[in-house]
């Protein structure tokens, strides 16, 4: 193999194949970072076993032939090297990488060959093109209600699919006591959709989200695999899909959503989120939340007391329709779940004090958020692994 490319040309590439290889752990072929060179182009590759990338770069060819090195190495030589023209050369007997640039010279040793097994091609038929914006937006807005738990199976996975009723997609995420979903038209993409919909582990999401860019990608699906590609067909990142049965989550959703009988609180969101950073310094390991004292007068106070610390009250002019009296939610959660918003005032759906409450916001009209309120017992409230 002999190569020579710009480093400016290869850097983002290498970086994004460095990415998903382990750093110290796992077999050392999982830490290669494969060069191929035919066709006028360089091809750079990696893989964690489960994860692939692939990138093809234009470089002035002038053998062609596969190495592999050990990935972080020559990412972090390549990095710190300056911009400017790189040449690459395997030995004759193919046991190590020269590099060099100017009168720089490094030499990485090369891998077993027989380590290297073709990586899966983009499949052309039934491709779709999706923007890659909209995309990390809807990972952006699922993602955190995810469990972080492999052994948790479904809902350690983002799960896709056809709304029940009508032309839309849902794109959902599910921890336990949090659930937040997502409803957009694409209808190439409902074509392309298997029956059931699609399973992604979280892990595997926070990947792709890394190798997401603004522009339009290419998707498609085969019955093992989730693919995307640039527009311009230059990069392709495949990640392994998931086949266990996700919860019907259709019933608690219709509770918010179309139950008689619920209170809705509306607040201003900005409002809320200063108050309760200031009530979140009265939480404590055993006394994690806010509760809300409310009345049909539209006068709502937040309250938190720490043992130890102190307590908190805050007033918030709310718009409420009468029902619950009190009722409580974990301070971080909350917080975290009001900045994935982008509304100025939002609603809460409340169906009891214990029951699941939907939030809303006006200018998120496709966005629905879950929370599950804490139990309150004598003014003592649990955590969430006692509320469960």
């Amino acid at each position: 193999m002999f190569v020579k490319v710009f480093r400016d040309d290869i850097i983002e590439g290498l970086h994004k194949s460095a990415n998903i290889i382990p750093a110290k752990t796992g077999a050392a072929f999982l830490r290669t970072i494969w060069l191929k060179v035919e066709n006028q182009s360089l091809r750079i590759m990696s893989t964690d076993s489960n994860l692939e990338f692939s990138g093809d770069y234009s470089a002035e060819i002038v053998e062609e032939g596969l190495v592999g090195v050990q990935g972080r190495s020559f990412y972090e030589l390549i990095r710190k090297l300056p911009p400017g023209q790189i040449v690459l050369k395997a030995d004759d007997g193919g046991q190590n990488l020269a590099i060099e640039q100017g009168n720089r010279r490094f030499k990485l040793p090369t891998q077993e060959r027989s380590w290297f097994q073709e990586f899966t091609e983009f499949p052309e038929e039934g491709a779709v093109i999706w923007s890659g914006d909209f995309l990390a937006e809807l990972i952006e807005r699922t993602s955190f209600c995810i469990s972080d738990e492999d052994t948790m199976e479904a809902i350690a996975c983002l799960n896709m699919a056809r709304a029940a009723q009508g032309e839309a997609l849902e794109v959902c995420g599910l921890n336990g006591h949090q659930f937040a979903m997502f409803t957009f038209l694409h209808e190439d993409l409902r074509g392309l959709l298997p029956e059931g919909g699609i399973l992604v582990q979280k892990k595997y999401i926070a990947e792709l989200k890394k190798w997401l860019e603004s522009d339009e990608v290419e998707l498609n699906i085969d019955n093992k695999r989730l693919f995307f590609r640039t527009g311009d067909k230059h990069e392709t990142f495949s990640l392994p899909l998931s086949y266990y049965q996700y919860p019907d989550y259709h019933s608690f959703v219709s509770k918010v959503v179309d139950s008689e009988g619920v209170s809705a609180l509306t607040v201003d969101r900005l409002e809320l989120i200063d108050s309760l950073n200031r009530i979140l310094i009265f939480n404590t390991e055993n006394n994690r939340c806010t509760y809300f004292n409310l009345d049909s007068d539209g006068n709502m106070v937040l309250y938190s007391q720490g043992q130890d610390i102190g307590t908190a009250t805050e007033p918030l002019e709310v718009e409420y329709t009468d029902g619950i009296s009190k009722i409580a939610f974990p301070t971080k959660h909350l917080i975290e779940i009001l900045s994935h918003f982008g509304s100025e005032r939002v609603t809460f759906r409340l169906t009891g004090p214990e029951g699941p409450c939907g939030i809303t916001g006006g200018d998120d009209p496709d966005y629905l958020v879950i929370i599950m309120p804490m139990k309150i017992v004598e003014e003592t409230y649990y955590s969430e692994e006692e509320s469960a």
